[in-house]
């Protein structure tokens, strides 16, 4: 754990000082894998940093696990208490409600361009920005070293090379040859890439569902025949095994393949696994594109704190404090600042995100400027894993959640 107490404290544009006498209430997502590394950890000491020298300024840190925390945010504000800071996985909905700063209100001109361009257009709504990038990751396909010697395999390059890997690795007596987690923890990251992979996508380039595509369709029928249905999957059913579980799995050696985020690195070198990573195979070649995901910043309006809340965020992303919380968590950086410094960077930690960050600038994001996502992705989570089932009709299922998220786009438009 990168310790933030000697941060240095870089001011915001906004120039507070002691005399606001504000608490600002913020909700972030916890990071970490243990009580050990939790992100309080990390929050608690980056609040102390900025309160040493705004003695005006409280912040109050609350955090919950991946599990809970867009719940928790999305109850406060149904129950009229928003926070003032909330640092989640969507927020289209938020914008589109008008419950958000725009995030010129309340950043510096300097913390707004640093932000890379790519992350800072998937934070919009409407054409306009209330989505802060606060932390991004790339997918690539990590491998076991040891049972992949035992097997005498390569690393696949293509869908049929995964499935004759995931054989030679069943027949060494593997648990799980490729873990495949659609459970309702983060289906919708694992369908995505599959999805991307197989040529397909949530949408199409104007932005319409497509959720049941030929393209689609063709890849969940692969997943079914060829791997779910040849038992490489592993002792439990995709649809019930969340990737939380797939990568302890991974961490415990039971694990030959499996797609994972940086996140994963840091966990398995703990357990000593010996493991390698490469692009995510393709159909008939590499993947057309990595899956990217950011995780998002948002300012409320409701306590009317903007100039508080700006000030803090500019301390927030400073090169020193990002690359801090990057390399912490196993993340990529959101600016532009941190993430030249981390390529150029030759330590060992940095090193290892580097297949992740050469990714990062032309991956295909959710599409979370639409209002709508965030009920798509509950759908997904909830009924993917059934398009993969024995006996189950993958074009049946895909044709069900285009429904839902054609009626949810909708919704979202009246």
């Amino acid at each position: 754990m990168v310790s933030v107490l000697g941060m240095t404290a870089v001011l915001g544009g906004c120039g507070i000082t002691g005399d606001s006498d504000v608490t600002l209430k913020l909700v972030a997502a916890d990071y970490g894998d243990s009580a050990a590394n939790s992100s309080r950890t990390y929050w608690d000491g980056l609040a102390d940093a900025y309160e040493s020298t705004h003695p005006g300024v409280k912040i109050q840190v609350s955090v919950y696990s991946w599990n809970d925390v867009d719940r928790k945010v999305q109850e406060m504000v149904d129950a009229g208490h928003a926070p003032d800071l909330a640092q989640i996985g969507a927020y289209a909905d938020y914008a589109a409600a008008g419950k958000l700063y725009q995030t010129s209100d309340l950043l510096s001109i300097g913390t707004q361009a640093d932000f890379l361009p790519q992350l800072s257009d998937a934070g919009q709504w409407n054409h306009l920005q209330y989505g802060i990038p606060f932390a991004a990751s790339t997918r690539v396909l990590f491998y076991n070293e040891d049972l992949f010697a035992k097997a005498a395999i390569t690393p696949p390059t293509t869908w049929a090379e995964l499935a004759s890997d995931a054989a030679a690795l069943k027949a060494e007596g593997v648990e799980y040859p490729f873990a495949l987690p659609l459970g309702h923890e983060e289906a919708q990251a694992e369908t995505m890439q599959w999805m991307l992979s197989g040529g397909g996508a949530y949408t199409d380039d104007i932005g319409t569902y497509t959720l049941d595509s030929a393209e689609n369709t063709r890849t969940f029928t692969w997943l079914k025949d060829e791997l779910v249905g040849k038992g490489l999957t592993g002792p439990v059913a995709p649809g019930s095994l969340n990737r939380a579980d797939a990568f302890a799995a991974f961490a415990d050696g039971k694990v030959g393949m499996l797609n994972g985020h940086p996140t994963l690195i840091q966990q398995a070198a703990r357990k000593g696994v010996k493991f390698g990573m490469v692009p995510m195979p393709g159909r008939t070649g590499g993947a057309g594109a990595a899956m990217g995901v950011t995780d998002w910043m948002t300012g409320f309006k409701q306590n009317g704190h903007a100039e508080q809340i700006g000030d803090f965020l500019d301390f927030v992303y400073a090169k020193k404090n990002v690359l801090a919380f990057s390399r912490a968590y196993g993340l990529l950086p959101v600016t532009g600042s941190a993430s030249t410094a981390m390529s150029a960077s030759d330590a060992a930690p940095d090193q290892a995100l580097h297949p992740f960050l050469d990714q990062l600038p032309t991956s295909e994001q959710y599409p979370v400027g639409k209002t709508s996502w965030a009920a798509v992705s509950a759908a997904v989570k909830k009924d993917i894993g059934q398009a993969v089932a024995p006996g189950a009709d993958p074009a049946g299922v895909l044709g069900r959640l285009q429904t839902k998220a054609t009626d949810a786009d909708t919704a979202a438009a009246n």
